[in-house]
């Protein structure tokens, strides 16, 4: 069973959404570049362990990132064996790709697909 792993956050003001995420709620906010110019938010919403897996049972991170027309909302983030098989999953049952896959060296890749319903929802594969 795949389960929800991460979340994320899209936002129109990344600076005023840093000022109201972290005090609010107590979380760590980690900047990291996704490359191609792309600027993150990781949002450590509990501690880690040393392979940056949350140490709490049932706890998950996420991440804060510019709003696009394509994320216009926040989502969760479900961890799959296979991106590519995933995709051919959602898009016989019919869903659609938003975003295709894409690396992010030495942690995994991401894609994101919109399901029957009209959400946009992540996939995550690890790096082997």
């Amino acid at each position: 069973m795949d389960k929800v792993t991460h979340f994320e956050i899209p936002v129109d003001d990344v600076a005023r959404a840093k000022a109201f995420y972290g005090p609010v709620f107590g979380w760590q906010l980690d900047d990291m570049d996704m490359g191609g110019g792309m600027p993150y938010t990781l949002l450590r919403t509990v501690a880690v362990d040393d392979q940056s897996m949350p140490t709490e049972r049932g706890a998950i991170n996420g991440g804060m990132m510019q709003r696009t027309p394509e994320i216009p909302g926040p989502l969760v983030t479900i961890t799959v064996a296979s991106i590519t098989d995933a995709l051919k999953k959602i898009d016989d049952a019919g869903g659609s790709v938003v975003q295709p896959e894409a690396q992010i060296p030495g942690m995994g890749s991401f894609a994101y697909f919109k399901d029957t319903e009209g959400n946009v929802v992540g996939l995550w594969q690890n790096a082997e």
